[in-house]
């Protein structure tokens, strides 16, 4: 290289910004708001089956029970945000992205929150020169982790599933292992074509997915056991084990509805469990509104602020 050249090169590390984002749409930011409002009212309709007079006599009054259940509601933003800190520097504001793309997944449709954060990432994040390689990435290496789990809790709860009668589910569960399996295999074997994060990069965000779905295992079960103290620890073993596998099947919105009618027909008899995996249910779609519903709110307020200052 000349010196011609060097002394044309710029000092010091260089940040490219993406150069064909416009502006966002008007339209833009109204369908937003109606998909965060679907969101809303697909979590009150999925409600709909379940005896809220049953359950409503385990409904805790503990403070710890509601501080632990609010830290596992916002356990999985808060891990994605600690990664895209370290990937691309986000700042709080990025949090009430993170949320969102918790809502559209867990109601709506597998996947559609990374397509939304990856929307959010090219409008707001002046220095991510593609983040749709980082946004992928991050969800396929979620994926992995969740099936590493799964087979470590199998292996842990091997020994209580005289308790079920699996009899009856063991195609499903050798389906549900092969998929976990095979997907994990199959991104292990493509992984130089599939990822485009470093290796390191890589390895960060793989440990905190898995950090994430140990301490989200380990919060649920202390909320199970805050509610009925007396059942056995196989039990919650057990319920573990099957919640991660129910949060394994693509394309299944809200999985912890799923879980609690699972719940309910393999324990049938069991009445107490199977009213407190319902409560939970409850409790986390119960969440969601009250999250849409604020963030509905939010954009009403902010849209008719900036009308206001357009009008003066």
């Amino acid at each position: 290289m000349t010196d011609q050249t060097l002394s044309l090169a710029p000092p010091g590390p260089c940040s490219f910004e993406p150069q064909d984002r416009a502006a966002m749409p008007a339209w833009a930011g109204v369908f937003g708001t109606i998909l965060t409002a679907m969101i809303v009212s697909a979590a009150i309709y999925q409600a709909r089956d379940f005896d809220l007079a049953q359950i409503s006599g385990l409904v805790p009054t503990s403070p710890v029970f509601w501080s632990l259940f609010v830290i596992s509601y916002l356990l999985g933003p808060a891990a994605d945000w600690l990664i895209f800190r370290r990937l691309w520097g986000v700042g709080a504001d990025a949090l009430g992205a993170l949320i969102r793309k918790l809502l559209y997944n867990e109601l709506l449709l597998n996947y559609l929150g990374e397509v939304y954060f990856y929307g959010w990432a090219r409008r707001n994040l002046r220095f991510a020169t593609a983040p749709f390689g980082a946004v992928k990435d991050v969800a396929l290496l979620s994926a992995v982790a969740g099936n590493v789990a799964t087979l470590f809790f199998l292996c842990l709860t091997f020994p209580f599933l005289r308790l079920l009668p699996i009899h009856d589910h063991a195609t499903a569960l050798g389906w549900s292992l092969a998929f976990a399996v095979g997907t994990s295999l199959a991104v292990m074997l493509l992984r130089r074509s599939l990822f485009s994060l470093s290796r390191e990069e890589l390895k960060s965000v793989l440990s905190v997915h898995l950090i994430r779905i140990l301490t989200a295992t380990f919060l649920s079960a202390v909320l199970w056991h805050l509610v009925l103290p007396d059942v056995a620890l196989g039990w919650w073993l057990i319920l573990s084990t099957a919640r991660l596998l129910v949060f394994r099947l693509p394309f299944v919105p809200n999985k912890e509805v799923a879980f609690a009618g699972l719940a309910v027909l393999v324990l049938g008899g069991d009445v107490e469990i199977s009213a407190l995996m319902a409560l939970m249910a409850v409790l986390v779609l119960s969440a969601h509104v009250l999250v849409g519903t604020g963030f509905v709110v939010a954009d009403l307020l902010s849209k008719g602020s900036r009308n206001d200052l357009a009008a003066r």
